[in-house]
C-alpha cells in the first residue's frame, strides 16, 4: 500500500476523532474557541482525506477541497479559535470578520480557478504536483497570508498559555499539553514551507505528526476536566 494513501488515511482518522472530542466539549461547555477549533479540524481532516482519495484518480472537487481546506484555511481557523480564547472580545470579533471575508474570497477564487490536470499522476502526492494543476493562480498567493496568521496565533497562543500556566504552578500536564499543541502546529508549518520549496514529499508525514501531537496536547490539557464530565 502506497505511503501517500497510508499517511493521509491515518491523519484523517486522528483528526476526525480529535474534532469529535472538540465538538463534544463545545456542546458541554460552549465557547467560541472550541467551535472554531472544531471547524478548523474538520477542514484539516477534509484536506487529509482528499489526499488519500486522490490516490485512486483525478477528481476536481476533491482537489479543490484539498487545497482550500488543507492548504489555505485550516490553520487560520484553528488560530482564530485561540484568538477567541486569549484576546479581548472586540479584537477577536474584528479579526473574525476579516478571516470570514477572506475565507469567502478564497473559496470563490478556488472554485473559479481553472485547473490544468492533464498531467495528473495518482502515484505522485498532490503536494508534489499542485503547482502544475494551479499555475500562477491567485489562490496560491493568498495561501501564505492565511498560514502565517494561523501559525502565529496558534503557536504563539499555545506557548503563551503554557507560560501562564507554568507561572501559576498548575499541574504539569496542562503546561505540556499546550507545548505539544504548539509543537504540532510548528511541524505542519515547517512541512508546508518545505512543500512551497518543492519538497512536498514531507507534507504527509508532517500532517500526521501535527495531528498526533496536537491531539495528545489537547488530551493532556483537558484531562482533568474530561474526567469530571464523565
Amino acid at each position: 500500500m502506497r505511503i501517500q494513501l497510508v499517511l493521509p488515511f491515518l491523519s484523517t482518522l486522528v483528526i476526525f476523532l480529535f474534532a469529535v472530542l472538540v465538538f463534544r466539549r463545545y456542546l458541554l461547555r460552549r465557547g467560541t474557541h472550541l467551535l472554531l477549533w472544531g471547524i478548523g479540524l474538520v477542514m484539516f481532516g477534509v484536506g487529509s482525506f482528499a489526499e488519500a482519495y486522490s490516490v485512486f484518480g483525478w477528481n476536481p472537487l476533491v482537489f479543490r477541497l484539498w487545497y482550500l481546506g488543507g492548504a489555505v484555511l485550516n490553520a487560520a481557523w484553528l488560530g482564530q479559535g485561540t484568538v477567541y480564547l486569549l484576546a479581548r472580545r472586540k479584537v477577536a470579533h474584528v479579526l473574525m470578520i476579516l478571516l470570514f471575508l477572506g475565507s469567502l474570497y478564497a473559496t470563490y477564487a478556488m472554485f473559479t480557478t481553472p485547473l490544468q490536470a492533464a498531467g495528473f499522476d495518482p502515484a505522485t502526492p498532490l503536494s508534489e504536483q499542485y503547482r502544475e494543476i494551479l499555475p500562477r493562480a491567485s489562490i496560491r498567493r493568498m495561501t501564505p497570508l492565511f498560514n502565517i496568521y494561523g501559525t502565529i496565533t496558534l503557536v504563539g497562543g499555545a506557548l503563551y498559555s503554557a507560560w501562564l500556566l507554568w507561572k501559576r504552578q498548575v499541574p504539569s500536564s496542562l503546561v505540556w499539553g499546550n507545548v505539544l499543541i504548539a509543537a504540532g502546529a510548528l511541524s505542519i508549518a515547517f512541512a508546508s514551507t518545505l512543500t512551497r520549496l518543492g519538497l512536498g514529499a514531507y507534507l504527509y508525514l508532517g500532517e500526521l505528526l501535527a495531528a498526533t501531537m496536537m491531539f495528545a496536547g489537547f488530551l493532556l490539557a483537558t484531562r482533568r476536566v474530561v474526567r469530571r464530565e464523565l
